[in-house]
């Protein structure tokens, strides 16, 4: 909790400085009108969208370096991107995508119909690594009719396939140059790969031959990581970057909002925090023990500690808002008599020590914390272990060597993740498979709904994850930089929107 303020008294005393000696503001950064330098949490541990589970990299890369058939505005709705038009049969399994005439890859190589082929074939291929390969094996008979056309057809029909077909694991990738991607990423987008300093920023400039080009405001835009909280505060306040999308600045909010200078953008997400738990691990098995676990939790406490008060509390991996929400806060309510008495019925002898393993965001860190002191109320000692983005991509999400974690679920529409056999959470439930495989089968809104809503339930009760909050996200930026996202229906940073007004 010093932590946090910290962070609050940083934020107070330094724009408390600025506004007294306002020409010092912006002094070590001044407005080019064809550039711009974003902040951001993490640094992507590689480039390829379709290849590692970051969303990071969609952060970089989505609608700049690479693109996808339809686009997803920021206020959810879908656009034509790659794709300028499309048709689809009454039972909603046959799709046909006329692209736009004259892509190029920016090797020079041609993004046609077979290209997109290639590039769903190989998401869906066995030991593929795009984290939602479910979405490509639905598809089969993929044809490129001409060069300009693909056809598709679908196992079960899928009413969000152009929402997904949006997504940064739908990029379209250039066959000859995709093993290269993590690094040297080839894509048909707006821009272009310039320099990657590892562990400070990573800088993309304007591609001339882009379709349009003659439109994109900014030449060169760069993408710093700043993962303190307040360093981000400082970052901003001294004009070192013009917008951090997704900032941890709660606490400095109403300083911001009070100055003509910023812009303070508040907008909803699709995300999920969690405190995920290792299904398989003893004693974490025993569905008594998760259950105590998340009745040890008071969410709003993790939500005041976590994310400066600004998030929504949730009882299930769904979120207020999505199609088919059911609240169910109060499965698993904050009950410390309730979570002492289920670890006694489990045979738990006080203290079970576990460890708790933490990724280097700003939520994670000050959220452990508080949530290691309401576990150690009830007799659960969870040993705090912060690690870095890769240690956590690496150890916690691949190789599933850890008790508990703290994380941001940031995509939507991941419900499936149940599903997934080996996923991190290591859950496997007969009963969820056959309820994910029903609604997947289901084309009926009000049934797939109630569908959903029975999955919903399930996964509260099996406590898979003890469910914390629904995260809202803050944008601070210069006042003069336009074309921000308002809302956030996805993680991604739209450069070839912004400009300087």
């Amino acid at each position: 909790m010093q932590r946090r303020h910290l962070l609050a008294n940083l934020g107070s005393a330094t724009l408390a400085g600025a506004l007294t000696h306002p020409a010092t503001v912006f002094a070590q950064a001044r407005i080019r009108r064809d550039s711009a330098v974003l902040g951001m949490t993490l640094e992507p541990p590689g480039l390829d969208p379709t290849a590692g589970a970051s969303s990071a990299i969609a952060e970089v890369v989505l609608y700049n370096v690479f693109e996808t058939l339809t686009k997803i505005r920021g206020d959810g709705s879908i656009a034509p991107l790659l794709a300028e038009s499309w048709t689809v049969t009454p039972d909603n399994k046959t799709w046909a995508f006329k692209l736009r005439p004259g892509l190029r890859f920016h090797n020079g190589e041609p993004c046609n119909a077979t290209a997109v082929k290639f590039s769903y074939e190989r998401a869906a291929a066995e030991g593929s690594l795009n984290k939602d390969r479910a979405v490509f094996t639905n598809l089969f008979n993929l044809r490129a009719t001409d060069d300009r056309t693909l056809v598709l057809t679908l196992k079960n029909p899928n009413p969000d396939l152009l929402f997904q077909l949006g997504q940064a694991t739908a990029v379209i990738v250039e066959p000859k140059s995709v093993a290269g991607n993590a690094t040297q990423p080839v894509g048909t987008g707006p821009y272009r790969l310039e320099r990657w300093t590892k562990g400070s920023s990573i800088t993309l400039a304007r591609w001339a031959e882009h379709r349009d080009a003659k439109q994109v405001a900014l030449a060169r835009v760069t993408l710093r990581f700043i993962g303190d909280a307040a360093a981000q505060i400082a970052a901003l306040l001294s004009g070192d970057v013009d917008a951090f999308p997704r900032v941890a600045a709660g606490r400095a909010l109403e300083q911001f909002k009070s100055d003509r200078r910023y812009q303070v953008i508040v907008s909803g997400s699709r995300a999920k925090t969690i405190l995920a738990i290792n299904n398989r691990r003893r004693p974490l098995d025993d569905v008594r023990v998760r259950r105590a676990i998340a009745s040890a939790i008071d969410r709003r406490a993790v939500i005041d500690g976590a994310a400066d008060g600004y998030g929504m509390p949730i009882g299930s991996f769904y979120v207020p808002g999505a199609p088919g929400y059911v609240d169910l806060t109060a499965v698993n309510a904050y009950d410390p008599p309730r979570a002492r008495a289920l670890l006694k019925e489990a045979g738990i002898t006080a203290p079970l020590e576990l460890t708790m393993k933490l990724p280097p965001t700003p939520y994670a860190r000050q959220g452990g914390e508080v949530i290691a002191a309401q576990l150690a109320k009830v007799g659960i000692t969870a040993k705090l272990e912060s690690v870095e983005w890769a240690q956590w991509l690496s150890g916690v999400y691949k190789d599933r060597a850890y008790d508990l974690t703290l994380i941001s679920h940031v995509e939507p529409l991941d419900f499936g993740n149940f599903a997934r056999p080996g996923y991190y959470w290591n859950y496997d439930s007969a009963k969820f498979n056959a309820l994910w495989a029903q609604i997947n089968a289901t084309a009926d809104t009000t049934r797939r709904h109630a569908l959903l809503a029975q999955a919903q339930r399930l996964v509260a009760d099996d406590v898979v994850a003890a469910y914390l909050y629904q995260p809202t996200w803050i944008t601070i930026a210069k006042a003069g930089l336009k074309g921000l996202w308002r809302d956030m229906p996805i993680l991604a940073n739209e450069l070839a929107a912004l400009g300087w007004e």
